[in-house]
């Protein structure tokens, strides 16, 4: 049987408080600290992973230290903590580690912790891309559009992730607008995709509302603490992406933005009959993306660091797709701000969307 782990850590300190509630009468800033002096621990075990092919089971493995803590700590400390956890996935017979949420892109984004460890590691990064984009095709067709007619942006153009999806969307779409920070990076990017892909229009934009105003189709995936993409930046029409944990999309957009549709992407249908033993807020047989590159990987027995570092291959976003095939691992339906999406809930997007053209076109007419 093959066997792996996946690390997870509470994402807000309100997560600490769901199972350890009497600390609610401390100040968050005394929980986070007393927090990150816990050593990682054994959450659950996965069981009943099963394809046509093998079989496996796994481990949650759970790090003491919030999203804050991770990205405001010292880095030596969080991968030190990192490694510990591996360290305690290898005696419980793990071969391949995943590294969940802000742990995978601490540092070097795996490249360090997987020098110290003697299993593989793996970020999920591929199949996190590749889920994205799957699912914003398919959003795309449920408003009646196609990818491929839009222009896309990709905020965080410039990260790991960010890199690769920008890619994918040159495969995708005639105009391209790179997003981020430094602009010398974002035009270093724009030339290499510009020689790989002949005939697409490549911009750079280091403002986000600027760089979204007119793209109907937006890639979110920046490792910011704080929600980036305000209502008043968006297209009427636009499918948005959000593939950040913790969220991009302020949460304004959800009551305030009814004619954009906002999806989370990386959700995905396991194998049935997977027992996560864990509530990690998904309903049952769902999981994020980058848990299920690390079952995948290991039902294939690929041991070997396939997500790590800041680069992601093209090749390799092709490559997690077909395994997750073989071995039935699929997009499941769409979700937006925590909920299912149904075809009601499209219905609502739409109508709002040809509401909101024919107020735009009588302001025109007046």
């Amino acid at each position: 049987m093959e066997k792996f782990a996946f690390l997870i850590h509470p994402i807000e300190v309100d997560d600490i408080y769901r199972k350890y509630k009497y600390l609610k009468y401390l100040s968050d800033n005394t929980v986070e600290k007393l927090a990150s002096l816990l050593p990682p621990s054994k959450v659950s075990n996965i069981c009943n992973l099963k394809s046509d092919y093998n079989e496996g089971e796994g481990w949650f493995i759970g790090i003491p230290l919030t999203t804050k803590e991770i990205m405001c700590s010292k880095e030596e400390k969080v991968i030190a903590k990192i490694i510990e956890a591996g360290k305690k996935a290898e005696k419980l017979g793990a071969k391949i580690l995943g590294l969940g949420a802000h742990t995978s892109v601490i540092g070097d984004a795996g490249i360090t912790i997987a020098e110290n460890l003697n299993i593989a590691v793996t970020t999920g990064n591929s199949y996190t891309v590749a889920a994205a984009f799957e699912a914003t095709k398919e959003a795309c067709r449920l408003l009646g559009t196609d990818i491929s007619e839009n222009d896309i942006a990709v905020i965080g153009a410039n990260g790991s992730i960010g890199k690769v999806c920008a890619e994918l969307a040159c495969r995708s779409s005639k105009k391209v607008i790179l997003i981020g920070r430094d602009r010398n990076k974002l035009e270093a990017l724009k030339k290499l995709l510009e020689k790989k892909y002949e005939g697409v229009n490549i911009y750079c934009s280091t403002s986000i509302a600027g760089g979204i105003s007119n793209a109907g189709v937006v890639f979110t995936v920046t490792s910011s603490l704080d929600q980036i993409i305000e209502p008043q930046y968006i297209k009427t029409g636009a499918v948005v992406c959000d593939v950040a944990r913790p969220r991009d999309v302020s949460k304004k957009v959800q009551s305030l933005r009814k004619d954009v549709l906002v999806i989370e992407g990386g959700v995905i249908e396991v194998p049935k009959g997977v027992e996560f033993n864990f509530n990690f807020g998904f309903p049952e047989g769902l999981a994020y993306a980058c848990m299920a590159e690390t079952m995948i990987l290991a039902l294939e027995g690929r041991y070997e660091n396939f997500s790590i570092g800041r680069d992601i291959d093209i090749e390799k976003i092709d490559e997690i797709n077909r395994l997750a095939e073989k071995h039935g691992f699929k997009l499941a339906g769409l979700r937006s701000f925590e909920r299912v999406i149904d075809k009601n809930y499209i219905e609502s997007v739409k109508n709002y969307i040809k509401m909101k053209k024919i107020v735009m076109e009588n302001v025109e007419r007046v």
